[in-house]
């Protein structure tokens, strides 16, 4: 294949362009990140000194602070502090900074880390292993560790998968792998079905399908098959064959891999491509062939004269004389000048023996005429 010619001056402009607008981008969204990951640390630590206070006024309050404070007085401080612990837990996860532990929040990231915005955030359906994947690819690009992967995760979650993350219990992540774990659980029934090899035995090439078009079909479908056995594949594509002189072709040599099965497909697709330009060629030039001919430009002689000879004779009588003396030979037959439909029989030219014209509209009786004059030829019809 020739090589691909480079690009345009315009063209590396707009891709100059597009990288400035997507660096721009994804500085804004690590901007964002990071003002998020901020407030959480800030909401976290909040949160800590209100647990540290409450729980030293809670020691306060116990010690006794006079000697005439009955059994009966702490019984009641214990029922309150009872019924004062559900709103304090209701408070606490209210507060939460975020499942992830102290390690992850107090990671500090790189600054030269930029978050790729490419992927489209995960909402609660589709595969959730699916983007775990494409997740994993694109951190992997930037480099990026284990703590920076659990950080940058929500900023690719939306809807109710965005809710459910933030409905993680305080400190219950440690480590990406913990988190993929959880999201692939909870997102299961959310995942796109899947095809198993049994339905690649129903993918069948249709009367008038292509080779190329079956081919293609069938390989979209078992790409997304996972774990697909290659025998089972080339089984599965074999038999889908509409009955001809391939699939003929195919049990004789009994390709045994999927490669030497697309190597015979390759030269019967050139085959199938020849044909179909063949027919193509064909097919046009019968069109061209069935144009009518009128559509075609007529011929239409140019006056070879500036000026021409006044007669004292109409031209179809001098005609006339000069055909009867034989001073000039007579054109064709009138025959040989087929006439269409839409001639006007109203107009008759003597030379020609023809309708559609006059003697005098005629440029070639004209001309001959007008070049037998100045011959010599005409003097008794020229006035004066």
């Amino acid at each position: 294949m020739a090589d691909a010619p480079p690009p345009t001056p315009s063209e590396l402009l707009r891709m100059v362009t597009e990288l400035q607008q997507a660096n721009q981008q994804m500085a804004e969204e690590n901007r964002r990140m990071q003002d998020q990951i901020a407030q959480l640390v800030n909401a976290r630590l909040e949160h800590n000194n209100d647990h540290h206070n409450r729980e030293e006024n809670h020691e306060r309050r116990s010690i006794p602070t006079h000697v005439s404070e009955t059994p009966q007085r702490e019984e009641e401080e214990a029922h309150q502090t009872e019924e004062a612990q559900p709103e304090a837990e209701e408070e606490e996860r209210n507060n939460s900074a975020g499942p992830f532990t102290a390690d992850i929040m107090n990671f500090q990231l790189p600054r030269q880390f930029t978050l790729l915005t490419t992927l489209t955030p995960y909402d609660g359906l589709g595969d959730p292993k699916q983007h775990i994947k494409k997740f994993r690819s694109i951190m992997i690009v930037n480099g990026a560790s284990d703590p920076i992967m659990c950080r940058c995760f929500p900023s690719f979650l939306d809807g109710p998968a965005l809710d459910w993350f933030c409905s993680l219990p305080a400190d219950s992540i440690s480590r990406f792998q913990e988190l993929a774990k959880q999201f692939e659980d909870h997102f299961a029934a959310s995942a796109i079905y899947l095809h198993d090899s049994d339905y690649l035995t129903t993918i069948k090439q249709g009367p008038q399908e292509s080779l190329k078009d079956y081919i293609t079909c069938f390989t979209k479908v078992a790409m997304r098959i996972p774990d697909l056995h290659p025998e089972v594949h080339l089984h599965a594509i074999k038999s889908g064959l509409r009955p001809g002189k391939f699939q003929e072709t195919i049990a004789v040599s009994k390709p045994k891999t999927l490669a030497e099965f697309r190597e015979n497909a390759k030269g019967q697709i050139d085959v199938e491509e020849l044909r179909q330009a063949r027919k193509t060629e064909k097919s046009v030039t019968a069109k061209d062939d069935d144009k009518p001919r009128d559509n075609k430009k007529t011929f239409k002689p140019v006056p070879r004269y500036e000026s021409y000879t006044v007669f004292n004779t109409k031209r179809d009588d001098i005609i006339k004389e000069i055909l009867n003396s034989k001073l000039i030979k007579p054109p064709r037959k009138p025959d040989a000048y087929p006439e269409s439909k839409t001639v006007d029989k109203s107009k008759f030219c003597t030379f020609h023996q023809k309708h559609g014209h006059t003697t005098d509209e005629c440029v070639i009786a004209k001309d001959l005429l007008e070049r037998l004059a100045r011959q010599g030829h005409l003097d008794k019809f020229i006035a004066g």
